[in-house]
């Protein structure tokens, strides 16, 4: 099979939570879809993220199965049935080759840095920086909220607050920051229950801590390389194990958005 034939796909630009909940909404409805990741995967919620594949060489969530191939020819032949490809290509080169139906930028980045509205026929961009009829044709809301999932065909999604959403009434507490840059060292394991002040890792030397109770949702995989400040993990004071393993409500959210975009947006995109 050529890579011509990639012309119906959906290309994901990345393959994190949100990104995932994308993906699984949209090979479920039947489309050929086609995921671009970074080397080192930096996704927090690994156990339900597709990027894992790099790291577990193929991994299925709620019946997709996604899987690391090396090059356009592969992809587009293993694009089939619930079967989504995952390759290496965080500046999108590879949108030359495919000439897809439609890309999503699903990376979260919080910004937009290098999607534009000629990437493809349809171009879809989840939260700040997309502005749909600017650098997209659509964009999603993303921030918690009455307004979560809302599509813009027209302007786009708030700022980023920068504050996480509440979870017992705890936010920036929950969340995991690197003190350092370099290389994650953990010293526990996504499910564990921890305590406030308990060391769950380090960077560069550093360690770093729980800030309160509870169980560790999410964690960046062991020696990705980070920077001071960026996320590395996520601590749940509800402590209910099922979460560890459960996309959130807010991933599916955002993958039913993306699935209505598409079907207003391009009719003449053929299912599997």
């Amino acid at each position: 099979m050529s890579v011509s034939a990639a012309k119906s796909a959906v290309v994901i630009r990345g393959a994190g939570e949100m990104a995932s909940g994308v993906i699984r909404q949209l090979a479920a409805a039947g489309f050929q879809v086609i995921a671009l990741e970074q080397p080192e995967p930096s996704c927090i919620r690994r156990f339900v993220c597709y990027a894992d594949a790099f790291y577990r060489g193929k991994v299925t969530v709620d019946g997709i199965t996604a899987f690391v191939v090396n090059s356009p020819e592969e992809a587009v032949t293993a694009a089939v049935g619930r079967n989504v490809p995952v390759l290496i290509d965080p500046q999108a080169d590879l949108l030359k080759a495919f000439k897809p139906a439609a890309v999503v930028d699903g990376r979260m980045l919080k910004e937009n840095i290098d999607t534009s509205i000629d990437m493809a026929a349809v171009v879809i961009g989840l939260g700040p920086g997309f502005v749909a009829g600017n650098n997209c044709h659509a964009s999603v809301e993303t921030q918690r909220g009455k307004n979560l999932g809302r599509i813009f065909y027209d302007g786009g999604p708030q700022a980023d607050t920068g504050v996480p959403a509440p979870v017992n009434g705890f936010t920036s507490q929950r969340v995991l920051r690197s003190p350092a840059e370099g290389g994650f060292v953990s010293c526990c394991s996504i499910g564990d229950i921890v305590k406030s002040g308990q060391t769950l890792g380090e960077v560069g030397g550093v360690s770093v801590a729980a800030e309160i109770d509870g169980m560790v949702r999410g964690l960046i995989h062991d020696g990705v390389r980070v920077t001071p400040g960026q996320k590395i993990g996520d601590v749940d004071p509800r402590c209910d194990e099922q979460l560890c393993y459960r996309m959130s409500d807010k991933a599916g959210t955002i993958g039913r958005s993306v699935l209505e975009a598409l079907k207003v947006l391009s009719k003449g995109i053929t299912r599997r």
